[in-house]
């Protein structure tokens, strides 16, 4: 099942190409992060771009990223659940934290991930709430 069809993530990328790499890695499930792999899915959306609900969704309240506070300036998210799924978008400055947005409403903005990782390809992090992969929604 593809959730998103027709909806955009983020705007700026209507077609919600994903993060291949940089030389801060790469953005696809199961990537090597170290020693771990990486937990979602990146889908490139430009520093202040506006986050989209890819389809419709309750928000159930702020994500922390990070305990290192050298990354405060992209240490926020949301969690959303919708579609029988749960799931978060990292790097996110959401609008609200609670109530209902439906597909292809505003949930927000992209936060400045440039000023914490330089030459990264700025995108939204998709992760789902088990930690399965979300490629197959995209």
């Amino acid at each position: 099942m593809q959730l998103l069809g027709q909806s955009i993530l983020c705007s700026g990328n209507s077609s919600n190409r994903r993060r291949t790499g940089d030389r801060w890695g790469r953005g696809q499930y199961g990537a090597r992060r170290g020693d771990r792999g990486h937990q979602g899915l990146d889908i490139v959306c430009n520093d202040g771009a506006i986050v989209y609900a890819p389809f419709d969704v309750k928000l159930n309240g702020k994500v922390i990223v990070y305990t290192d506070p050298k990354k405060a300036a992209i240490n926020n998210g949301i969690n959303l659940s919708g579609e029988g799924l749960c799931f978060k978008l990292f790097y996110v400055k959401p609008d609200n934290y609670s109530g209902v947005v439906k597909k292809g409403q505003r949930i927000g903005t992209l936060l400045t991930m440039q000023s914490v990782y330089p030459g990264i390809t700025s995108h939204v992090h998709v992760q789902m709430c088990d930690k399965s992969d979300p490629t197959k929604f995209f």
